[in-house]
């Protein structure tokens, strides 16, 4: 058994709060490593989007701050996955001048 399978053996005896955790940590060895997260020149002029799709970052914060729960946006972005969410997230987390400015140019749009 390799790590990666003892590493998927013991998710199922973590706690969310431990799962949380170790999530965390996964995401600080990445460094600024997003998957699922992509910027394309043509593509949504350039902004960050989920791979797969052109929804960009910046909307998805958006309509989060507007009050749509991760199940609205799932269901009206029938194109998105639970995960994409969670990289979305931390993305904005790390990237919060770079979204916020995106929103309000594209609010004044």
């Amino acid at each position: 058994m390799n790590a990666l399978q003892q590493i998927e053996d013991l998710l199922e005896h973590l706690s969310p709060g431990e799962k949380a955790r170790l999530l965390q940590a996964v995401a600080g060895e990445l460094g600024d490593a997003f998957p699922g997260i992509e910027s394309t020149r043509g593509v949504c002029g350039g902004e960050p989007c989920i791979v797969r799709t052109r929804i960009p970052i910046w909307l998805l914060e958006q309509a989060r701050r507007l009050g749509s729960s991760e199940a609205d946006l799932l269901q009206v972005y029938p194109t998105l996955r639970a995960q994409d969410l969670v990289s979305a997230w931390a993305y904005v987390r790390s990237h919060r001048e770079e979204i916020d400015r995106q929103i309000l140019e594209n609010e004044a749009a």
